[in-house]
């Protein structure tokens, strides 16, 4: 869980370097809306994907990191993300759904649940 966090967080910083006008992450889905990028592409070291509301990033060496956005702009992600994301990394790492489930409620904080079944970074 926390690898997947330090992947969203290195994803951001490259996000915004790569993009200037980029306050956060989220504000990315309003560039798409907008038309100011392409609802995919590369940027950095990144290919992503905006898909409703939220997007995917891969990394070059595959590893895949999707979340979405809530109305505040906070990023928030689901166990099926979480699973997913362990599924790509290098060496991958599959566990059982209550496995990922108590390992998320073990990290609360730095995690916080916001709804049923999703989590986002406690500030």
């Amino acid at each position: 869980m926390l690898g997947y966090v330090q992947a969203l967080n290195a994803i951001d910083e490259a996000m915004r370097v790569a993009i200037l006008s980029l306050e956060r992450l989220a504000d990315v889905l309003g560039l798409v809306r907008s038309r100011r990028i392409s609802r995919s592409g590369h940027v950095g070291a990144y290919s992503y994907t905006v898909h409703g509301a939220g997007c995917r990033f891969v990394s070059g060496n595959g590893t895949e990191v999707d979340v979405d956005f809530s109305a505040d702009g906070s990023e928030v992600f689901d166990l099926w993300r979480l699973l997913r994301f362990g599924l790509s990394l290098p060496e991958t790492v599959d566990v059982t759904d209550e496995d990922l489930r108590s390992a998320v409620q073990s990290l609360q904080p730095p995690l916080k649940e916001v709804r049923p079944g999703w989590f986002s970074v406690a500030n």
